[in-house]
């Protein structure tokens, strides 16, 4: 099993980036404890990283176009969460298992950030767990991936 993990806008700058909001973990800190994570789980880990919103639609079109393909997708579109329909077409198209994932709870922070356009075409979500929640949202998709009363 494949599984793709995409990062939105300015997730590289974690670590620095309003560590209040965001937590101290580098996205190679994250990136560290999803391999390891992927590897309890015995699937394999593709990760990718744009600031850029077209970047982000090749990518996930990519995930079924090219060699190899991959099975699922983990992502977290930071702010391109709350504006873009590309991505959330592109989802769509794809027809790839997805998970949206959130290292704050945007349900508790501005009004402009309380909508997902990429929700609705996601199995499952996680929000406000910091780095936790990438592991959470990898195992909820490789779970789901797996069928019912999958172990992960």
């Amino acid at each position: 099993m494949r599984i793709l993990v995409i990062h939105g806008p300015n997730l590289n700058l974690l670590g620095r980036r309003e560590p209040a909001i965001y937590g101290y973990d580098t996205l190679a800190d994250i990136e560290v404890r999803l391999r390891a994570r992927a590897g309890e789980l015995a699937v394999d880990l593709d990760t990718f990283q744009s600031n850029h919103e077209g970047a982000i639609v090749d990518r996930i079109q990519a995930a079924v176009l090219a060699e190899p393909h991959a099975d699922g997708l983990v992502i977290n579109p930071a702010a391109y969460t709350h504006t873009s329909v590309a991505i959330r077409d592109a989802i769509a198209a794809v027809a790839l298992p997805a998970w949206e994932v959130h290292l704050s709870d945007p349900a508790t922070r501005e009004g402009f950030r309380r909508v997902s356009y990429v929700r609705d075409v996601c199995v499952g979500h996680t929000a406000g767990r910091g780095a936790d929640g990438y592991l959470e949202a990898l195992a909820g998709l490789v779970e789901h991936l797996r069928g019912p009363g999958a172990r992960t």
